[in-house]
């Protein structure tokens, strides 16, 4: 391969013993006899551990980290033991997830930051969230060939149309002038060195290349970046991406005005406009509308983060674009108002199926872009509003599903019942994403999500620049209507579900939580926050329960676990089950939890997933 450079794991090593060691710690490799033997460093990049050991959970003080990888969770904490600051971390890991999560992340995409800000006791927000072309018709998903819709997969998620205007290089750059001490430079220099060194394919990342390897083999680039003779690369194998190397390293001396106004901008378009399939292709891959001028005018605004009161509690959501802030705090205002408790788990757990049904219904009918379409965002996370939805709500029996939604006009006097529930509309949003958690020396925090969508996003990689484009805006709706609002339209930003949540307790950072999974990071959101501070579970216990996500649809889905402990009881309520995606495939788990809690007394609990999706990675500056 010319740019993809794939070695064993302990090249010229025919014996190895490996001990684990703590992140910057040393172990000694044995050697043949008549050899000498080495001692490594976590950080050599001639290291020949076969894959790093992933923990996740870690208690200590002095700073946090968690993510679901964990050369990106051991470059986080490098950047915080320096003295950097939670957005210098939070961009550090980042970049090291476009390595190691390529699929998931990437300066080809786009994301949410909430940021809370120790010195001035404020929780802000950025919004990096890819747009439309200025240039992109209301008719965009359809075929001019035949006047119908594209087919969903592959045609429009593998297309040049399916991809907005990038975000996050530009959140970065944001990110680190108005909360960091690092330049972008030395921020993307650890992320640089990966890709350069590369990691170990793990079988998640084979998993995921097997499952996109017919639409990567389309795309020049994309086969010789990530394929191995037509197939994922083998588990245990190094995957090196120089072109990723190279990319950063140009950028941080460049500036994110490189993609923005620069030649890796022209190089964006060209691939949007006319993507760069080989000649044998079966694949339609149609061209998308992208000019440079999208890029010059793109801008990642800050948002007034989403507030709900929860028992006391303050809970900071993303607002629109973003349906996160608006779902959660809408699901915990209803859930207030029901006799949720640990004594009673069964019904608690009907309970916060039945609010997420009505706030995925609240969420259809009105949640969009705020700059094209009126939010009643006051309305619909107000607490009358929310005594209006529970009200509706049956302690004892699940409602026929789809419900309606509600109608946030202000006016709650009385109990009504919705009538006439909208047709549901498929969920097209995919499971991919990722999610990072961080807390520095100094007490601020960040919870940030981000994604290129589906999983290998649009499959279309810039050649020579190692990383994908997204294909974001299939988050519009499909079937363009002009009372929805979320249907395309120029400069706008697609309805995302990305969730990234700070909870605040007597003024004070508590809980840092977010997760990837499409539209269930919302209920895997929620469930977590249930988990923690209504069902008695300390943090470790809250991520690890089986979850179950309903979201306005006639079954509930939900992870085996959950059935096998739940379902029998909760079908007494009128609850369907079904499992998620297909067993062994990457979409068969809901969510990633990276979390973080702080405890009074400074101690911090780092929290990541300890299966699902592989299993994440935490660590602590100073481990109890």
């Amino acid at each position: 391969m010319r740019r993809a450079r794939l070695a064993t794991a302990a090249i010229g090593i025919t014996a190895l013993v490996v001990a684990t060691v703590p992140a910057g710690g040393a172990f000694v490799a044995a050697a043949p006899s008549g050899e000498r033997a080495r001692t490594f460093t976590a950080e050599d990049p001639d290291n020949p551990r076969l894959a790093p050991v992933k923990d996740p959970v870690a208690i200590g003080r002095g700073g946090a980290v968690s993510s679901v990888d964990p050369e990106a969770t051991a470059i986080g904490l490098r950047v915080l033991r320096r003295g950097g600051t939670a957005a210098d971390a939070a961009v550090a890991v980042a970049a090291a997830l476009g390595v190691t999560e390529p699929y998931s992340a990437g300066i080809g995409g786009g994301g949410f930051l909430l940021h809370y800000d120790a010195s001035k006791g404020t929780v802000s927000t950025i919004d990096g969230r890819e747009t439309a072309p200025m240039d992109m018709p209301r008719d965009a998903f359809i075929d001019p060939e035949t006047g119908e819709p594209y087919p969903f997969s592959p045609d429009l998620v593998t297309s040049g149309v399916s991809v907005g205007v990038p975000g996050t290089a530009l959140l970065w750059g944001k990110a680190l002038r108005r909360w960091g001490s690092l330049s972008l430079d030395r921020a993307l220099t650890p992320a640089a060195r990966l890709a350069k060194r590369g990691f170990i394919v793990d079988r998640t990342f084979a998993l995921q290349t097997d499952e996109n390897a017919e639409r990567f083999a389309a795309f020049e680039a994309s086969r010789d970046l990530f394929l191995t003779d037509g197939a994922a690369p083998p588990v245990g194998s190094r995957f090196v991406n120089t072109d990723l190397a190279r990319t950063y390293r140009k950028m941080g001396n460049k500036g994110v005005e490189w993609l923005y106004s620069g030649r890796l901008g022209r190089n964006v378009v060209r691939n949007v406009r006319n993507p760069r399939t080989v000649p044998d292709t079966d694949l339609p891959v149609p061209p998308g509308f992208m000019r440079r001028s999208d890029l010059r005018d793109y801008t990642a605004p800050n948002r007034r983060p989403t507030k709900v009161d929860y028992l006391g509690l303050d809970v900071y959501g993303m607002a629109p674009p973003s349906s996160g802030g608006s779902t959660v705090g809408e699901s915990l205002n209803i859930l207030e108002r029901l006799p949720v408790s640990k004594r009673n788990p069964v019904t608690s757990l009907h309970l916060y199926l039945e609010s997420t049904a009505a706030a995925f219904a609240d969420r259809a009918a009105n949640l969009g872009d705020s700059d094209f379409v009126n939010v009643p965002l006051r309305e619909l996370l107000s607490d009358g509003f929310a005594g209006e939805r529970a009200c509706t709500i049956d302690v004892d029996e699940a409602a026929p599903k789809p419900v309606a939604e509600g109608s946030p006009d202000g006016d709650y006097s009385v109990c009504k019942r919705a009538q006439g529930a909208r047709a549901p509309v498929a969920d097209t949003e995919g499971m991919s994403t990722t999610h990072l958690s961080v807390v520095d020396r100094r007490g601020d925090v960040v919870s940030y999500t981000l994604t290129i969508e589906q999983t290998g996003g649009s499959g279309i990689t810039v050649p020579r620049r190692g990383f994908l484009l997204n294909n974001e805006l299939t988050d519009f709706s499909t079937v363009y209507e002009a009372d929805d609002p979320n249907r395309i339209q120029p400069g706008k930003r697609p309805r995302s579900s990305m969730s990234p949540t700070i909870v605040m307790r007597d003024g004070e950072p508590w809980l840092a939580v977010g997760s990837p999974g499409g539209s269930t990071i919302i209920t895997t959101v929620l469930q977590v926050l249930l988990n923690r501070l209504d069902l008695g579970m300390n943090l470790v216990e809250a991520v690890e329960a089986p979850r179950a996500t309903q979201r306005n649809t006639g079954s509930v889905v939900a992870e085996q676990d959950f059935i096998d402990l739940y379902g029998g009881d909760l079908s007494e309520f009128g609850h369907e089950f079904v499992p998620p995606g297909d067993p062994g495939t990457s979409g068969s788990d809901i969510g990633a939890v990276a979390a973080i809690e702080l405890r009074r007394n400074g101690t911090l609990v780092a929290v990541a997933e300890p299966d699902r999706r592989g299993g994440g990675d935490a660590a602590v500056v100073e481990p109890r």
